[in-house]
C-alpha cells in the first residue's frame, strides 16, 4: 500500500517520468552501498534482535508519511527523503532477514521455506495495491501510510513471540567492505551462483523497472487512473504470488539453470509486448504472466544460492545477493528515467525487455545448453 500510493504520489505532484526514476533510485541506492555492512551485521550479531531493530525503523518511517500527509505538508522531497531512509533500513534488512530464515527452518526444507516467505511478500502485493487504490480515490493517501504504520505492530509482536534455538555466530574478522569481498569472491568462484545472480542482475536492473513506468502507462498510456494502476500492480502481485506458491510446491529442485533461463526468457517477451498494448485487460493479463516469472526465478536463484553458500558466508554472500538483485534498481531506475524523458515510457520498455531477452539467451546458450549436465546437477540441494 505504501509503494503504491508513494509512486502515485509522486508522479501526481511532478508528472515527471525522470522524477519517477529519481525516486526509485533513492529507495534502492542504500542497498547497492551499505549491503556489505548489512551481511556483515548478519553474520557477526544477533540475527533475530537485527529483524525486530529494522521491522521498528519502517514502522516509525511509515508513521512520519502519514503525518506529513494529514497534515497536508507533503512534498516530493519528503517522499524521496523517506524512500532513501527506508532503503538504508532495507539495505541491513535483506541480508539479515535471509540469513535469519535458516534458523527457522531445517535445511531440507529451506528451498520450501523460501518460496513460502516469497508467496507471502507476493502475497501483499496482490491485497495491497487494490486496496491502495481505492483507499486514494475515495479517502486520502495518508491512511495508505497509517495502514502500513499499524501494520508493523502485528509483525514486531510476532517477531518477539518467538523462541528461536541458540544460533552461535561465529567471529567474523575484518571490515565490512572485507567481509564483502569476501562473501563476492565466494559468489563469483561458483559457477552456478555467478550465473544465476548475474542473470537476476540484469532483470533487476532493466526488466523489473517496469513497475517505475506503470503510472504512467495506468494514466497516460490505458488512461485507467489511480484504481488502474492498483489494478496494473495487482495483476503482477497475483502472478507472483503463484509464482512464488508454484515454486514452493516443486518436490524436486534439480535442474533450477533451465527454469531460471525458461522464466527469464518469459519475462522478457511479455515485457516487450506490455510496452506495446494499449488495451488495460491484455496489459493487465501480461503483467500476471511478469509476476509468476519473475518471481519464480527469484525464487529459483535464492535457494541456488542458499542452498550453496556455508553457514560462516551466508549473511555476506546474501549481501551479494541483495546487492546483485536489489542494489542495482536504483542504477536502472535512473537510466530509465532518463530514458523515458526523451523516447518516451513504451518505447524504453520494449528496449529494456530486449536486453533481458538478449542475456536471458546467453545464459541458455552459454550455461544451460553447454554445461547442462554439471549446471544441473550442481544447482541441486545438496549437490
Amino acid at each position: 500500500m505504501q509503494s503504491t500510493a508513494q509512486l502515485w504520489l509522486v508522479y501526481k505532484l511532478t508528472n515527471s517520468a525522470a522524477l519517477l526514476g529519481v525516486f526509485g533510485f533513492a529507495n534502492q541506492i542504500p542497498i547497492l552501498v551499505l549491503a556489505s555492512v548489512g551481511g556483515y551485521v548478519g553474520d557477526r550479531y544477533n540475527r533475530h534482535v537485527g529483524v525486530i531493530w529494522t521491522q521498528t525503523a519502517s514502522m516509525i518511517l511509515a508513521f512520519t508519511l502519514a503525518g506529513l500527509t494529514f497534515a497536508h505538508l507533503l512534498q516530493v522531497w519528503h517522499l524521496i527523503l523517506i524512500a532513501f531512509l527506508v532503503g538504508i533500513v532495507n539495505a541491513f534488512d535483506v541480508p539479515i532477514r535471509q540469513a535469519f530464515l535458516v534458523q527457522m527452518t531445517s535445511r531440507e526444507d529451506l528451498p520450501n521455506a523460501i518460496a513460502l516467505n516469497s508467496s507471502m511478500f507476493n502475497a501483499a502485493r496482490v491485497v495491497g495495491p487494490p486496496i491502495a487504490g481505492f483507499v486514494i480515490a475515495y479517502l486520502h493517501e495518508g491512511w495508505c501510510f497509517f495502514l502500513n504504520g499499524a501494520s508493523f505492530v502485528a509483525v514486531i509482536l510476532a517477531l518477539l513471540a518467538m523462541r528461536i534455538p541458540k544460533f552461535e555466530v561465529k567471529p567474523v574478522l575484518g571490515s565490512p567492505v572485507r567481509n564483502f569481498l569476501e562473501g563476492f569472491r565466494y559468489a563469483m568462484s561458483d559457477m552456478p551462483t555467478r550465473s544465476a545472480l548475474l542473470l537476476l542482475s540484469v532483470l533487476s536492473l532493466f526488466g523489473l523497472q517496469y513497475s517505475v513506468f506503470l503510472p504512467i502507462f495506468a494514466r497516460d498510456v490505458l488512461h485507467h487512473g489511480a484504481l488502474g494502476f492498483s489494478i496494473l500492480l495487482s495483476t503482477a502481485g497475483v502472478g507472483a504470488a503463484l509464482g512464488a506458491l508454484q515454486f514452493a510446491a516443486r518436490t524436486s529442485f534439480k535442474g533450477l539453470a533451465k527454469w531460471i533461463a525458461m522464466m527469464s526468457v518469459i519475462c522478457a517477451v511479455c515485457l516487450i509486448v506490455f510496452s506495446e498494448s494499449r488495451v488495460f485487460w491484455l496489459s493487465a493479463a501480461v503483467l500476471f504472466v511478469v509476476g509468476f516469472a519473475a518471481t519464480s526465478l527469484m525464487a529459483a536463484t535464492n535457494t541456488t544460492v542458499q542452498n550453496r553458500v556455508p553457514d560462516e558466508l551466508r549473511g555476506r554472500v546474501m549481501a551479494v545477493y541483495a546487492t546483485m538483485f536489489m542494489g542495482v534498481q536504483p542504477i536502472g531506475s535512473l537510466i530509465a528515467g532518463g530514458v523515458a524523458k526523451h523516447i518516451g515510457a513504451p518505447r524504453t520498455l520494449a528496449v529494456f525487455g530486449v536486453i533481458v531477452l538478449m542475456a536471458s539467451l546467453v545464459f541458455v546458450f552459454r550455461v544451460v545448453m553447454r554445461l547442462r549436465p554439471a549446471v544441473g546437477a550442481a544447482a541441486a540441494p545438496g549437490g
